[in-house]
């Protein structure tokens, strides 16, 4: 499975911190799915090994039923375990080389990059797409600090794998990346920190289409 960049235009990171139970974190994914999200990751920091697999079994069947790809974020073996779509993975998680030997040629690998070096090297190890950040200030990531949007136009145009900007990104500041070579946005808070999660997805998904080379 390839991701086209209509399928990225949006691209969904769960925080299940606005969630009050596991049921309303799943129908918040749902609510993402009907706004516009093509691609959605599961991003769990904290749970433990069994309750991640029972997040991510959950969470694979969703997006299945619902036609959307499926990520887990860094976790190959799980990836792997419950047949999810794809891995996203970091600078210092297992290497896109790697994760695509334990994967195989169909699943989906997502890296992240900060630089055209790593961009570059990304893609040569044979990742799907690349997700380039922060793009703003952010406050999921504390470390992450904002990478300059000519950093992200150089990148754009260093790689010919598809390209989505993370990183603090919200409605109002997502039209500042016009120009970027870009092929659409990740976003984490300004989907499921909102009240009405399909309202934002649909004018995150308009905004994106703005935005997108």
């Amino acid at each position: 499975m390839k991701l086209s960049a209509q399928q990225l235009r949006l691209y969904a990171v769960t925080d299940r911190a606005w969630a009050a139970d596991e049921d309303a974190f799943f129908a918040q994914i749902e609510a993402a799915i009907d706004g516009g999200a093509g691609v959605v990751q599961l991003r769990e920091k904290h749970a433990s090994r069994e309750e991640f697999l029972h997040l991510a079994e959950r969470f694979v069947s969703l997006c299945r039923r619902r036609g959307v790809a499926s990520i887990i974020n860094d976790n190959v073996e799980a990836a792997a375990a419950v047949g999810a779509d794809g891995v996203h993975v970091g600078q210092e998680d297992l290497s896109a080389g790697r994760a695509r030997v334990l994967l195989g040629p169909d699943k989906i690998i997502g890296v992240s990059a900060h630089s055209v070096a790593e961009a570059q090297a990304a893609q040569a190890a044979g990742a799907d797409y690349l997700g380039v950040g922060a793009a703003f200030v952010t406050g999921t990531k504390t470390d992450a600090k904002p990478v300059g949007h000519d950093v992200i136009r150089a990148v754009t145009a260093a790689v010919d794998i598809p390209v989505v900007a993370i990183g603090g990104i919200s409605r109002d500041n997502i039209l500042e990346l016009s120009g970027c070579g870009l092929d659409g946005v990740a976003v984490v808070s300004a989907l499921f920190a909102q009240k009405d999660v399909a309202a934002a997805a649909r004018e995150l998904r308009s905004l994106a289409e703005q935005i997108a080379r």
